[in-house]
């Protein structure tokens, strides 16, 4: 029989268990009780009181289906940009999306981060570089360089733009106008793995890196359709393309449809045009922890309801249409936002006058390596 514990040897707890009557539980009694109590005070919980919630059926996402729209989120950020330095200590004027289901943590799933960043014109954002990896992803307008480890490189419309953790980057904007993009990176993921490193760079960096070149250094050695260069022999786990430009993934997708359209079998599904991102040293995800798609549906075309063990978030690149995300339904268009969490089922559809062109990025490369990633679409 368990001894009774003295207030002395009784301190709070942070673990506080009841007995409850059901299937599956133990019958309550003083014994149960006193048990419990025990557990309590050696910090430690049953796993009869917890497998529910441990070990579900499925997954049970933390996080909720939910749209941010883009003109509203740039006329905020703007007004940030009226009133928010950029510079040392904030290092970024980045405004997070924060799911609402993860009480207010700066997080749009629990492993991915996606902000809107705002850079008014002639700015610069200080460098700096941190083990979480990242890539910005250009909805509209140009004018910004990001410098990445002295390489600068051109945003524009439609460009991709990785960055693998611990690089040193700072962004400048070259124009006369401001402007906005999305950030995406593992934050989330990185902070609850407790495996985060920051450091603060140069205060400014040198006027040869303000330079504002058609392509960078890594575009002109790297981004040449499936050739290699022989001077770089080791294949990297994050990709060394630093841009990936619109013009070749419009082409790509744009292929994919008309392909179909004469008989051939190119796209996920009809009217569905997808490609992936990818390191062009190993064929692999660009970033060890993040996937990034770009999708077209043909106009009037839906995608097959899909689920999948991950979370993503997509941002409209162009057109219009519906999107379903579990029990939600919304009409979006272009640089409107939404999140899909863990097995919750979505589906696409361009609207009858017009294609819809998506952004996709995903955490599936933690999965897929951990053997932990499952899909299901239905046809």
């Amino acid at each position: 029989m368990l001894q009774p514990l003295t207030p002395e040897d009784s301190p709070p707890s942070a673990v506080r268990l009841k007995a409850v009557a059901g299937p599956g539980q133990p019958e309550p009694t003083p014994a149960l009780d006193a048990l419990y109590r025990g557990f309590e005070q050696e910090l430690l919980v049953p796993l009869w009181t917890e497998i529910g919630g441990l070990m579900p059926r499925q997954p049970r996402s933390q996080a909720q289906p939910h749209l941010w729209r883009w003109d509203r989120l740039k006329a905020l950020a703007a007004e940030a940009g009226r009133i928010v330095p950029v510079g040392r200590g904030g290092e970024r004027r980045a405004i997070a999306l924060a799911n609402p289901a993860l009480g207010g943590r700066p997080f749009a799933t629990p492993t991915l981060w996606a902000a809107i960043q705002y850079l008014m014109p002639g700015e610069d954002a200080p460098e700096h570089r941190h083990t979480q990896h990242a890539f910005r992803f250009v909805v509209e307008g140009e004018g910004v360089w990001t410098v990445v480890n002295g390489d600068a490189v051109r945003m524009s419309r439609g460009d991709f733009l990785p960055q693998a953790g611990w690089h040193w980057h700072a962004h400048h904007n070259a124009a006369s106008q401001p402007m906005a993009w999305i950030d995406g990176l593992d934050i989330p993921f990185s902070y609850y793995t407790e495996s985060q490193f920051f450091e603060v760079g140069r205060e400014r960096i040198s006027a040869a890196e303000k330079t504002t070149p058609e392509r960078s250094r890594a575009e002109r050695l790297w981004g040449h359709p499936g050739l290699r260069p022989l001077s770089q022999p080791d294949a990297p786990t994050a990709t060394p393309l630093l841009a990936y430009r619109w013009v070749d993934t419009d082409r790509a997708l744009a292929d994919q449809l008309a392909l179909e359209a004469e008989g051939h079998a190119a796209t996920v599904s009809p009217g569905h045009a997808a490609v992936r991102f990818a390191n062009p040293a190993n064929g692999r995800d660009v970033l060890p922890t993040i996937r990034a798609e770009m999708h077209r549906l043909r106009a009037g075309a839906s995608s097959l309801p899909r689920r999948e063990v991950g979370s993503s978030v997509f941002q409209v690149f162009e057109g219009a249409g519906t999107v379903t995300v579990g029990e939600r339904t919304w009409t979006v268009s272009r640089g409107d936002l939404f999140v899909v969490p863990s097995w919750v089922s979505f589906s696409l559809t361009a609207s009858a006058d017009a294609g819809l062109d998506l952004f996709r990025f995903s955490d599936s490369p933690i999965f897929e390596a951990l053997h932990a990633h499952r899909q299901e679409t239905t046809a």
